[in-house]
Order: structure tokens, then sequence, then C-alpha cells
């Protein structure tokens, strides 16, 4: 394995979720923005390692692995110490984390049938308002005159409604591979290609 920059970072983001927790039970006004900063670092990483893999060219099988597992963990982790202090919704939770299981589901089964399957900008902007939400429902305080909680449990609205809708746009550009009983080999020449905005094409 290449130990690049890139993959540094993914892995500095898993070491960071531990450290979330222990901030997150932090009692007073410290423990609140301690987390809040630590989520935000570790989503920044979540940029910058993507960043510098394709402009450093260093595109790696461990960090395609690892990225995305790495994302997962960070924000299904922040949305459970959430819902346990009573501080998100715990169906907003349920759907933001069960929408990565079904979606990761479906990327593997693709995988397998030599299908690739490219990020939406529906998805990236999902990703983006989700990682927002958590760091105001983190912070949980009253900053410059804004209720942060209340801010963030309005994003996570809205992230989990972006989050249901780009699930609905994978499950139907997929569908016809899914209900396609002859499913394309490893070897064969072209591989379709789901995007969740321009539909099934064919990739060579």
């Amino acid at each position: 394995m290449t130990w690049t920059l890139s993959n540094q970072l993914t892995v500095s983001r898993v070491l960071l979720i531990p450290l979330l927790a222990i901030a997150f039970y932090v009692p007073g006004k410290a423990g609140y923005v301690l987390a809040a900063a630590l989520f935000g670092l570790a989503s920044a990483t979540d940029w910058l390692d993507g960043y510098l893999a394709r402009s450093r060219n260093e595109i790696t099988a461990f960090g395609r692995f690892l990225d995305p597992v790495a994302d997962k963990l960070l924000v299904a982790t922040a949305l459970v110490l959430l819902v346990e202090a009573d501080r998100a919704p715990a169906l907003l939770a349920a759907i933001i984390i069960g929408r990565e299981i079904v979606i990761s589901a479906l990327r593997e089964w693709l995988a397998q049938v030599s299908s690739i399957v490219h990020v939406s900008s529906l998805a990236k902007w999902k990703t983006a308002v989700q990682m927002v939400a958590v760091v105001c429902l983190l912070l949980h305080i009253t900053v410059f005159g804004i209720n942060m909680h209340l801010t963030g449990i309005v994003l996570l609205w809205i992230a989990a409604l972006l989050t249901l809708w780009s699930a609905y746009e994978y499950l139907r550009d997929a569908w016809g591979v899914l209900i396609d009983d002859d499913t394309p080999s490893e070897n064969d020449k072209e591989q379709p290609v789901i995007t969740s905005s321009g539909g099934l094409k064919a990739d060579s």
C-alpha cells in the first residue's frame, strides 16, 4: 500500500472519531465547542484528502475503500451521540444512516456486476448540509445571537430530505441493472455507469 498524504488524512479522520466521542461528554460549553471543532476538523479532512488525491494523482485502492467508510463512521457516530443526548430526532438519524446502508449495499452489488457509480452533485450537497447541521447541533449554544441548536435541526431536516431524494435518484438510475437477470460479467467490454442525474450509460 502506498502511504500517501491523502491516505494519512483519511486515517486521521478515523482516529478523530473516538476523540469526538470523548469530547461530547465533556460537561458544559467547553464540551460543546470541542466536539463541534473536532467534527468540523474531521469534515474538513474529507474535502482535503479528496482534493490532494486528485491533484497529486495519489488515488489508491486503500483510499477509495477507507474514505467513504471514514465518512459514514464519523456521521453515524455523531448522530448516535446526538440522539442519545436528545439533541437530534431519532427519525432523521435513522433516515440518514439507513440511506447510507442502502446505497453502500447498492454500490457493492453494482461493483460485482462491473457497474460504476458516480457521486451526484445532489449527494455532495446533501453531505455538505449534513456536516454543517451536525456541527451546529454539536455546538448547541447561541453564537452571535444565532441559536445553533435550532439552526442544526432545520438543516438536519433539509439534509434528510436531500438524503431521501438522492437515494431515490440512485435507485431509479440503477433499477434497470437491478431487475436485469442477464447481468454483465467482469470480462464484458463495456461497463454500465450509474449517474444519479444522467441515468444509465455505457463506459468503455
